[in-house]
């Protein structure tokens, strides 16, 4: 069992039910999945094949390719075109690039602050984006490759029913998570 996933059953659970006073465990709110995409701007079959590949690299899974589903006549893109890549992570998957950002890949990015929450998160889901992809060791050996990446996109998709059962699951998996706190949000301090 992978220790973040023992974590989870065994330590955080506990918590949550005294955080949030949970009275049936099946109800708890648990990590569903992460959804990692490229979305790239033009429809250069180099650059969503370079970024298909590497998400292939990063995660080990085959990833699908993502078409647009109406055309776009500003941007020159027809309807059916490919656009990006994802990936959708799930159990084991999921608990090891967990693991591989809070260990790997947060620590080694330069003057990073934390990933931060505004007012406009959503109760289920986190996401954020990493502007550097070539921190992933795997696509680092192949510069010539992935120099030109788009910003990866992930998602982290929870069964929560409040933002603050959301924050409280992130943070206690220790994703360096920092909430912006303004007159207008809602969200409290956790």
């Amino acid at each position: 069992m992978h220790f973040l996933k023992y974590f989870y059953f065994k330590t955080l659970k506990y918590d949550l039910i005294n955080k949030f006073s949970y009275k049936n465990t099946k109800k708890l709110p648990k990590i569903k999945k992460i959804i990692l995409s490229f979305g790239c701007k033009t429809t250069d079959i180099k650059q969503i094949s370079a970024s298909l590949l590497a998400l292939e690299l990063i995660t080990l899974k085959k990833g699908k390719l993502t078409t647009t589903k109406k055309s776009n006549i500003l941007l020159k893109i027809r309807k059916g075109n490919p656009v990006g890549c994802k990936i959708t992570l799930q159990k084991k998957q999921m608990f090891n690039f967990l693991q591989k950002m809070s260990v790997e890949i947060f620590p080694n990015i330069k003057n990073f602050n934390g990933l931060t929450i505004n007012k406009t998160i959503n109760k289920t889901a986190f996401s954020y984006e990493l502007q550097n992809t070539l921190n992933f060791n795997e696509l680092e050996e192949h510069y010539y490759l992935f120099n030109n990446l788009p910003n990866l996109s992930i998602t982290v998709i929870t069964t929560s029913k409040v933002k603050e059962e959301l924050i409280f699951i992130l943070k206690s998996l220790q994703l360096p998570i920092k909430i912006k706190i303004s007159k207008y949000n809602s969200i409290g301090r956790v």
